[in-house]
């Protein structure tokens, strides 16, 4: 675990290293999707330096993008779809 982990974030590493064993995971395969978990959990809810890119334009369903568009006024809104929406509203 990084340095600063919370005791939630420990507990859940061992939750899920332990339900991957019991799957049939091998231990280090195990680890490895246990730390994969926690991180992701971590970026999601803001723990950690650095959230990617993909997490962010994603968390906004595509009618939040088209009210966010409408309130900047971005021209040619209506025919976006989510994705150029996003790219529009530069995220």
């Amino acid at each position: 675990m990084p340095r600063g982990s919370s005791a939630k974030r420990e507990r859940q590493y061992e939750h899920v290293k332990e339900g991957a064993v019991k799957r049939g995971a091998s231990e280090g395969r195990a680890k490895e999707i246990a730390a994969r978990t926690v991180n992701k959990e971590r970026a999601r809810s803001g723990e950690s330096a650095t959230v990617s890119k993909t997490s962010t334009r994603d968390k906004k369903s595509a009618p939040q993008l088209y009210a966010e568009a409408k309130k900047r006024g971005i021209e040619g809104r209506s025919s976006m779809n989510k994705q150029q929406l996003a790219r529009a509203l530069g995220r």
